[in-house]
């Protein structure tokens, strides 16, 4: 498939190309890129031009640059532009602009990337779909998802977050959705805005980008719901609510068993029941409002519905899995929820919940009982209040259902202060430090959640404890 040739990239991007290449596909990292790749040298931590000879060497069909970089042929495949990030933007505008592809675009405090991923089961089940690649949400990878989108696209799913006031509206623009899904608005980023309000207007502003005859789907079970529907108001936009309180898709029951969630809910006064195949509220809100989504954008909704009950997170975002630590004696399993890559204040008590729903096994190990068992990392980005925000972990109602609570990380530390005795696990300050130790705390028949911060690097600890386990046993039938 050629995604972009010479010809079209310069126009899209008013740069000038050097030979007659096509790409296929577009990547800003070598170490991921594939043969065909048009390799964009954007600046970061490092600048990409040092990369564009490595680039072309494992295989690039060409190289966005600003300047033609050290030790490059100066006929070697290029778009020369003014600016890097500027010709991705243009290129991801070119993108949009030449599809006719359905569009959602998903934005919230928490839950952006599992919903993403919800939307894409469901939709490419009923069409071609082109949506985010892990959580490529800011200023680079929304033009990146658009640049890589095929013209052919019959639906796209973008995910779209922010860290700072004024982020959201500009990608939203660039990405033109005909519907805006805001999964929930949450103390995420607090050190950049006031207060939470703050953040959802940040957060309603994604409506700005709206197509004519848009819709907006909004949380309405969320204290700042008015603030949402205000700015879809304003914006003239239909909006259809969804939650316990939702006015459009109305949640009426939630069972969460131990591998699953059991939900029943309204669309539109019609009954509407669907299954998710891991446990947690917050999922089957996230899968309401994706439902909801894929009606406004014209999908299909038992077909979606269907769709949604085949997903599962994805490794790092509450992903469920089963250790064996014997390879013998295949009753000895520890489960665990790999939930590290991210945290604050709301998804975090969403992980909690979900901990205190599993069924750890009793009588299979060393201690007779099987524990509920949190490993649990800093929450960054709180401003001003993070400690008393680590320190409140302790009054959640999912508290008293769990069993030992470690903790990683100086903000961490004002939760393991003020957990009882009887719960209090050990305190580290890296997760380095508590990789060492953890497996000799753990046994058969626990269920352990891994949950904090990205920077606090908790995928040491996951991995620490996947090591342990041993493959699945063989059936030699």
């Amino acid at each position: 498939m050629i995604l972009w040739t010479a010809k079209d990239a310069a126009a899209a991007t008013g740069g000038t190309a050097t030979g007659d290449w096509q790409a296929s596909g577009v990547s800003i990292d070598t170490r991921t890129l594939v043969d065909g790749d048009l390799f964009v040298a954007l600046k970061d931590v490092r600048d990409g031009h040092d990369f564009v000879a490595q680039a072309l060497s494992k295989g690039a069909s060409a190289a966005m640059v600003s300047r033609v970089p050290d030790g490059v042929a100066q006929d070697a495949p290029l778009l020369i532009v003014d600016d890097v990030q500027a010709g991705l933007e243009a290129l991801g505008r070119a993108a949009r602009a030449r599809t006719k592809a359905r569009v959602v675009a998903i934005t919230g405090s928490v839950g952006k990337t599992s919903t993403k991923e919800m939307l894409a089961r469901m939709l490419g089940a009923q069409g071609q779909t082109h949506a985010s690649v892990a959580s490529y949400n800011n200023h680079w990878g929304v033009p990146l998802t658009l640049a890589r989108m095929p013209a052919d696209t019959e639906y796209a799913v973008i995910e779209i977050g922010m860290n700072h006031p004024g982020e959201i509206a500009p990608l939203s623009r660039m990405a033109k959705p005909h519907v805006a899904l805001i999964t929930t608005v949450g103390a995420a980023h607090l050190e950049a805005f006031d207060n939470i309000e703050g953040i959802a207007v940040e957060k309603a502003s994604i409506i700005e980008g709206l197509e004519p005859g848009g819709t907006a789907i909004l949380n309405n079970d969320i204290e700042q719901a008015a603030i949402l529907q205000s700015k879809a108001a304003d914006q003239k936009v239909r909006d259809i609510g969804f939650g316990r309180h939702g006015f459009d898709f109305v949640l009426k029951d939630v069972q969460v068993q131990d591998e699953c969630t059991v939900v029943q809910a309204t669309a539109h006064e019609a009954p509407l029941l669907f299954k998710l195949a891991t446990p947690g509220v917050h999922f089957a809100m996230n899968g309401l409002g994706a439902l909801a989504a894929c009606e406004a954008l014209g999908a299909d909704l038992a077909l979606a519905t269907h769709a949604l009950g085949r997903w599962t997170p994805y490794r790092g975002r509450g992903a469920r899995e089963t250790l064996y630590l014997d390879p013998v004696e295949t009753d000895l399993t520890l489960e665990l929820i790999d939930d590290a890559y991210n945290a604050n204040p709301t998804s975090m008590s969403a992980a909690l919940s979900v901990l205190a729903a599993a069924s750890p096994r009793h009588d299979i190990g060393r201690v007779s009982k099987g524990r509920r068992i949190a490993v649990l990392g800093d929450m960054k980005e709180l401003g001003a209040n993070e400690a008393a925000l680590h320190a409140a972990l302790a009054d959640h109602e999912a508290i008293p259902s769990l069993d030992v609570i470690h903790c990683v990380g100086p903000l961490m530390q004002s939760l393991h202060q003020r957990l009882g005795e009887d719960r209090r696990g050990l305190w580290a300050e890296t997760s380095a430090e508590m990789a060492q130790v953890i497996r000799s705390r753990l046994d058969s028949g626990d269920v352990v959640l891994v949950k904090g911060s990205l920077s606090m690097d908790l995928a040491r600890i996951v991995d620490a404890i996947r090591k342990m386990g041993h493959p699945p046993p063989q059936d030699n039938e």
